[in-house]
């Protein structure tokens, strides 16, 4: 069902599929800080970052929102539909930290 690497980032790697509309995402257990610099390995960090964002996707169409998930294929992929990417960064903190202490 993979076939070649259509991107490869910090957290996950897309993989085309046998459908043009379809593609895999892969949920890895690599970890980077400080823009890439430094990078490690955590172990089972994809199937957690995989369950959770399953969850969230879920979450979220039981509400009405529409979502690009489609199932899981195993523990750490997903089935998704080809979408273009609105490009947001969400950084969820328990503290205030970064810019926003400066604002306050």
């Amino acid at each position: 069902m993979k076939k070649e690497i259509l991107y490869s980032g910090k957290a996950k790697t897309i993989y085309k599929t046998d459908k043009q509309k379809e593609l895999i995402a892969d949920f890895r257990d690599s970890l980077t800080a400080f823009d890439g610099k430094k990078k490690n390995e955590v172990k089972r960090k994809g199937y957690f970052n995989a369950q959770i964002s399953k969850k969230i996707f879920e979450m979220l169409e039981e509400s009405g929102i529409k979502t690009h998930f489609i199932k899981m294929v195993s523990d750490t992929e997903m089935l998704v539909d080809a979408v273009e990417i609105i490009k947001i960064e969400v950084i969820p903190r328990n503290i205030a930290a970064g810019s926003i202490t400066k604002k306050y």
